[in-house]
């Protein structure tokens, strides 16, 4: 079975943002990047479905900028096999990096996607469920545990209500939830090993596909301050405080 493993580069989450100047989006510069969180616990599960015998290779992707060789070499460190990065300097939006997968998918024809359910920097949580629109696969987003039995993905998803427990037909599309495991402690041997994985790079016109952006940012801004809370003697104060000066009851 081959795992397909899209990972994204994004600010790290430890760096606290700014938002440019002129308002026009986050500034990175210089600022230090890393794997998606969620995108390393994709890399994980896959790494061990292969430990497990089930799976037989690990592919990672990412699309986007040079710099994005880092991300895939912490993905080849974990245990992915190869790595193919996309390159491209245009801001690419979920819609352009669904189709980009889709397009690396029907040339390794993986039986398995595991991917992220979003990204830190943008949140949009769309890229999983617009591949799964595109190829017509089925999906199981936000999954907290994963298990393949008689060639179907058995995924139990965390719900509003609780658990949800789903099986799908491979090919399958899956997206991953914090609570799926916890990514394993990154080794300087296998740092070194990774360096001699082999990494492929191509162009979005190789795959045909148009990574224009479709939507615009008309603007970023920080969120406004907290203002400092007070104390109240009694109840009274409480209510009065609520009704008269904030007016929320």
């Amino acid at each position: 079975m081959k795992i397909l493993v899209p990972v994204k580069r994004v600010v790290d989450y430890n760096v606290k943002v700014r938002v440019k100047s002129d308002q026009s989006g986050v500034d990175i510069a210089n600022v230090k990047m890393s794997m998606n969180p969620f995108d390393e616990i994709a890399v994980e599960e896959a790494v061990r479905l292969k430990e497990s015998g089930v799976a037989s290779e690990i592919v990672a992707i990412s699309c986007g900028v040079t710099q994005c060789t880092e991300t895939l070499r912490t993905a080849l460190a974990i245990g992915a096999d190869r790595a193919i990065l996309v390159e491209t300097n245009e801001d690419l939006q979920p819609l352009a990096v669904a189709k980009l997968l889709k397009a690396v998918m029907a040339k390794e024809n993986p039986e398995l996607v595991i991917l992220g359910k979003q990204a830190i920097d943008d949140d949009c949580n769309q890229t999983g469920q617009m591949l799964a629109a595109l190829t017509g696969l089925g999906q199981a987003t936000f999954a907290s545990k994963l298990e393949l039995v008689d060639q179907r993905a058995q995924v139990t998803r965390e719900v509003d209500g609780g658990l949800e427990v789903l099986s799908l037909a491979l090919p399958a599309i899956v997206t991953t939830d914090l609570r799926l495991n916890e990514p394993r402690f990154i080794t300087l041997p296998n740092i070194v090993k990774a360096k001699k994985k082999p990494l492929e790079v191509i162009k979005p016109e190789d795959l045909g596909v148009d990574v224009s952006p479709r939507l615009k940012t008309l603007k970023v801004s920080e969120p406004s301050q907290r203002g400092a809370g007070i104390k109240v003697a009694d109840v009274d104060a409480l209510v009065h405080q609520l009704k008269d000066v904030a007016k929320v009851i």
